[in-house]
């Protein structure tokens, strides 16, 4: 435990060290050495926790549009408001809104069982009486993707594919598809309603919600997500060789659009205010459970960085801008509704920050700059080492709303959080504030602190986001996800 004595040593280092950067070399000397006092400090006296248990406590859960949404973002107006930013500001964004309603999957033969399910984001429900018909089991995309309107026709599709453990969390955006665009396939070649297996890796019996998207002229169906065990006890009594027949309802339905906002913090640049160094979370989050992992620990680390930042003696030669944006989960409209006016104002963003990757300890700084930026970032993971972060690659594209911005350009920075229990308990009811490590929470602040300080002060840029080989003409393009994380 840091002593008291030992908080007011840290404190005098990092103030008596805060010099203006000088020119030359890629990162001058003074700025590394306020950066890792800087980083000190905030290891030892920072406490996200208390904002993420705020969050979590006084708002909980914040689907787009619902009354959560609206008590969050009125939540973050205030809370920014007293942590010493220069500017506190909304920014309006009209939101799509959806009830979640019951969800109610059975298995009616060859041997009855009730599933644990829930409805995928903004899928429609099914009629008064449900829907009953057999099951068409499928191991995954790909296999549905290469089947006729002839086998699916007239079937419940249970997308059977799973999720592996991985620490960088990659195996999501493997299995994304089968959420965001699964039922549309279904539906396309003539399924009544979709079951997915969840895009979980825990077996807990908790179903795993997110946001699917029907493309131009298909039609909605009905379409769930099952708990790990009840995805496998489905699939048991489908592989027993006798017909598989599914009762399901859903009393989930679209609302009328809403009006939300992004919450935007500025701490002003001392000599270059006009060039932005922006650290994002999204605010909103999924109704199941109260968003801790996903995103109050994001919105905790960055809004923790910017009052440490706020709090010391001199401001950073560039503007540090923290954005809570709005509906990340359901298509990034607060992205969007940044982008366009950024793009309006003919702002200038530096390198942009995103923390959406929950609590679990940093391990890498990952990066998306030009080329002439590397030793930059070099220079970054040396500060950082002592976080016990250490290496990375220049292929990062993290950050889903970063997506606009990095498309139009902005170099990124990704610090890498261990990812390997976070898929355990993300979109689920399982996200609790319990789920949030307050240690682990100190060691991001620092990082995330340490990296924006340095990007602030230097007087070098990151050049531009690195654009990916030319995909030939006649390949599929990438796999984008409806949602982000």
């Amino acid at each position: 435990m840091v002593t008291k004595a030992r908080h007011i040593l840290v404190r005098v280092v990092v103030l008596a060290t805060l010099a203006p950067a000088m020119a030359g070399g890629a990162v001058p000397g003074p700025v590394l050495k306020a950066a890792a006092n800087l980083r000190d400090l905030a290891h030892a006296e920072s406490d996200a926790w208390r904002i993420a248990a705020s969050l979590t406590t006084e708002v909980g859960p914040r689907a787009a549009g619902s009354a959560g949404d609206r008590a969050a973002v009125a939540w973050a107006l205030a809370t920014l408001g007293e942590l010493g930013f220069d500017e506190v500001r909304p920014q309006s964004v009209t939101v799509p809104a959806w009830e979640r309603g019951e969800a109610d999957v059975r298995i009616v033969q060859p041997y009855p069982q009730a599933l644990a399910a829930t409805a995928l984001g903004h899928t429609v429900g099914t009629p008064e009486e449900g829907i009953e018909a057999p099951v068409l089991r499928v191991e995954s995309l790909a296999a549905l993707e290469a089947m006729t309107a002839a086998t699916v026709r007239g079937h419940i599709v249970f997308i059977d594919q799973p999720m592996s453990r991985t620490r960088d969390g990659e195996s999501y955006g493997d299995v994304g598809p089968v959420r965001n665009k699964g039922p549309s396939v279904a539906s396309q070649r003539g399924a009544v309603a979709v079951v997915i297996r969840s895009l979980a890796t825990s077996n807990a019996r908790f179903p795993h919600t997110g946001s699917t998207k029907f493309e131009q002229g298909v039609r909605p169906i009905p379409a769930f997500a099952l708990a790990v065990p009840d995805a496998d006890m489905l699939a048991r009594q489908a592989s027993g060789g006798e017909p598989v027949q599914l009762h399901v309802r859903s009393t989930a339905r679209p609302l009328p659009a809403a009006r939300s906002a992004n919450v935007i913090g500025e701490i002003r640049g001392a000599s270059r205010p006009e060039e932005i160094v922006l650290l994002g979370a999204h605010l909103d989050s999924w109704d199941l459970g109260t968003g801790a992992v996903d995103d109050a620990a994001g919105v905790a680390i960055v809004t923790e960085v910017g009052r440490l930042i706020a709090a010391l003696p001199r401001r950073p030669a560039r503007t540090i801008r923290v954005v809570l944006f709005a509906n990340e989960e359901a298509g990034l409209d607060g992205a969007k509704a940044y982008h366009a006016a950024a793009a309006e104002a003919g702002e200038t963003h530096v390198v942009g920050l995103e923390s959406d990757l929950g609590s679990g300890r940093l391990y890498a700084l990952n990066s998306g700059v030009g080329e002439g930026a590397l030793a930059l970032v070099e220079a970054m993971r040396d500060v950082l080492a002592p976080l016990g972060i250490e290496g990375g690659d220049n292929a990062s594209t993290d950050g889903a709303d970063l997506t606009p911005l990095r498309e139009a350009g902005m170099p990124v920075l990704s610090l890498a959080h261990d990812a390997s229990r976070y898929f355990d308990w993300h979109h689920s009811a399982d996200d609790t504030l319990d789920k949030v490590d307050p240690e682990a929470l100190k060691q991001a602040v620092a990082a995330y602190a340490t990296v924006a300080w340095i990007a602030a002060e230097i007087e070098d840029d990151f050049g531009r986001f690195p654009k990916p080989p030319e995909t030939p003409a006649d390949a599929s393009p990438p796999e984008a996800s409806a949602d982000g994380r």
